[in-house]
């Protein structure tokens, strides 16, 4: 039985790392980490960043191994993240194996909330189906939602009103949108939006040193967005943002 820790680190701020989450570390001999490439080293330098200022004493091994990579111009989307999943479960089921003598504690420092828009439950599943026991615990974290919301200084919520959370390419199918967090926007799909009673509320990098917000109504600010959006992106290599969009009373 392999026993393996999923840990929530949160958005990029070490200091929202939870208590329960630091003593998951401590516990934890082997941790796990996925890269994405060069122009994305920067969350694998947070993650050691983490991991030096809550176990200042070293006492673990750090398996870095190079992550598959989505076909991001496949026509058939699910299919494309069905087919990166099977790749990731079986890059998975090996380190596992390979990685984790007797006695061994695994562990993945998950960005943000391991229960919200991450693969990495759903290819643990797949590794057990493929026949690795496992035995898993779940430490949830601040996900960039919930920093969004803080920064901004808004409730998620309104009085007797739903929040609806959901990927950008599913924004056209809402209507009418009236509170919605969206994430995966790698297109900027709020741009096409011309309803003047809408107001949006932005961040790029929340919970970090280079984080950005901007609000406002969304006709106003759209454009802005979409220009800063793209200087952060060809500054950095890489961009994570999301954003609320709400229509105010």
């Amino acid at each position: 039985m392999k026993h393996v820790l999923l840990i929530g680190i949160g958005p990029g701020d070490p200091r929202q790392v939870t208590y329960e989450a630091v003593e998951a570390m401590q516990r934890a001999t082997v941790f796990f980490v996925l890269d994405k490439g060069a122009a994305k080293n920067e969350l694998v330098h947070l993650r050691r960043t983490i991991l030096a200022r809550y176990l200042p004493e070293g006492d673990y091994r750090l398996v870095q191994v190079q992550d598959p990579q989505r076909d991001a111009d496949a026509g058939d989307y699910a299919g494309a993240v069905r087919a990166w999943h099977a790749q990731r479960a079986a890059l998975y089921a090996r380190l596992l194996e390979q990685e984790m003598a007797p006695g061994d504690v695994g562990a993945f420092l998950l960005w943000g909330e391991p229960g919200l828009y991450d693969s990495t439950l759903r290819i643990l599943d797949l590794v057990r189906a493929g026949g690795v026991a496992l035995a898993l615990t779940v430490i949830p974290g601040i996900s960039s939602v919930q920093a969004l919301a803080a920064r901004h200084q808004i409730p998620l919520n309104r009085i007797g009103e739903p929040l609806t959370i959901l990927p950008a390419r599913r924004l056209a199918e809402v209507e009418p949108v009236d509170n919605v967090a969206v994430m995966l926007d790698g297109q900027c799909a709020f741009a096409a939006l011309d309803d003047p009673g809408l107001h949006i509320y932005w961040g790029a990098y929340v919970g970090s040193a280079d984080e950005v917000l901007i609000s406002g109504p969304l006709q106003a600010v759209k454009g802005h967005i979409v220009q800063v959006r793209e200087q952060l992106r060809q500054r950095k290599g890489w961009i994570m943002d999301t954003y609320l969009l709400r229509r105010e009373a």
